[in-house]
């Protein structure tokens, strides 16, 4: 009945759909895979971020090493401000908007040191390319309270004096004269005291998950949808070749519905012109 599937046209036809929905299934698990790795980022956020802050404990639990697990970890540390060495990060949008985020040393008693992302600002109207106003972290000894955060790649990328493409940690470290911990960075919570003026600070993240799963159940709907297809029109092919060559089954005639007593008055009165 479907020997002409085994031709050399329809087995061409089957590779493709077969190529087709491989690259489906292909599509619906990355997919997948896009989404697990968000359902990870949002129990870290929903286990770190408001969790209680941990005392900055040298070699223990500070920014010379980076674990994911610890992401968004609020951490304490007691320290001053090194303004000095304050530089303002570019392309940084906030909810549309773009900016800036100013990050700052913080020099800890143990002699190292720690970049401090004190928070956003937008750009400029006094001078292009530039925030109008850099507010000063405070003096002397402050508590800080921030989140800890991994550093970014290096951007191949120019800037103006006083600004970087990207928080490259290790670049960063070249440019100071002390220990700069340079696996990860720490995103303000709190200061203690707090400034005059702060930066806007950094939203809490996101926690929804996307249209990840409902997207790989798409593609592969999409793949079997394809065997669907080809299986139709194998179908519609098998049809047309019967009907060409006199094999298809006859169709049983339909039977007229026999018409009603009434519907036969009514006709018999139409003809007589009476109606």
């Amino acid at each position: 009945m479907f020997r002409y599937f085994f031709s050399v046209r329809w087995l061409g036809w089957l590779a493709m759909v077969m190529v087709l929905a491989a690259g489906c299934v292909g599509l619906g698990r990355w997919q997948l895979d896009r989404r697990e790795a968000v359902v990870e980022d949002i129990q870290r956020i929903e286990a770190n971020y408001d969790a209680p802050p941990q005392r900055y404990v040298p070699g223990a639990n500070g920014f010379d090493t980076f674990d994911p697990a610890r992401e968004w970890t609020p951490v304490t540390f007691t320290g001053t401000y090194d303004v000095e060495h304050q530089v303002v990060v570019r392309n940084r949008p906030l909810n549309g908007q773009p900016g800036y985020e100013v990050l700052t040393p913080l020099r800890l008693e143990d002699g190292t040191a720690v970049i401090i992302d004190r928070g956003w600002l937008p750009i400029g109207n006094a001078e292009a390319g530039r925030p109008d106003v850099v507010p000063a972290p405070p003096a002397g000894e402050v508590e800080v309270t921030a989140r800890i955060r991994p550093g970014e790649p290096e951007v191949n990328r120019g800037a103006p004096e006083g600004q970087i493409a990207s928080i490259h940690l290790p670049s960063l470290a070249e440019s100071v004269e002390y220990p700069l911990q340079d696996a990860a960075y720490g995103l303000v919570a709190l200061e203690r005291p707090a400034a005059a003026q702060t930066p806007i600070a950094a939203p809490k993240p996101s926690i929804d998950e996307g249209p990840h799963l409902s997207y790989s159940l798409q593609w592969f709907a999409f793949g079997v949808l394809a065997f669907v297809g080809l299986g139709y029109a194998a179908r519609q092919q098998r049809r047309s070749d019967a009907e060409r060559d006199g094999t298809a089954p006859d169709r049983p005639a339909r039977r007229r519905r026999r018409p009603s007593s009434e519907e036969e008055e009514d006709a018999i009165l139409d003809a007589r012109g009476i109606r």
